[in-house]
């Protein structure tokens, strides 16, 4: 299955965005997805994921705020984001969940948001 990640932009702290993983491949549906972001200088970490059943998890960090969704029948992902602070600027990017240890995967180049303060 192949990913593209869209939807970022520039918010004020407070404000919302919504990211969307629109996918391509048959498979889509038999896989679980997930969220990650890059901040600067930071490792990349898993933000939100939801199984192929639609079972969802978050990180400590953006529960309560963060909200992943999928539509199977347009293959896409969301993640809605809201009450955005500083530190959730970062490059977004989705991709398969959970990622195998032994293989290697295509990240594109995700979707850029900023959180001003």
């Amino acid at each position: 299955v192949q990913l593209q990640a869209s939807g970022g932009g520039l918010v004020q702290a407070g404000g919302s965005l919504r990211l969307s993983c629109a996918a391509s491949g048959s498979t889509f549906r038999a896989n679980g997805i997930g969220w990650y972001r890059q901040g600067s200088g930071k490792q990349r970490e898993l933000v939100a994921c939801i199984s192929s059943g639609g079972s969802t998890s978050y990180v400590d960090s953006v529960k309560g705020r963060f909200t992943i969704s999928r539509d199977n029948a347009k293959n896409t992902v969301y993640l809605q984001m809201n009450s955005l602070k500083p530190e959730d600027t970062a490059v977004y990017y989705c991709n398969v969940w959970p990622l195998a240890y032994d293989k290697r995967y295509y990240w594109g180049l995700g979707t850029q948001v900023t959180v001003s303060s």
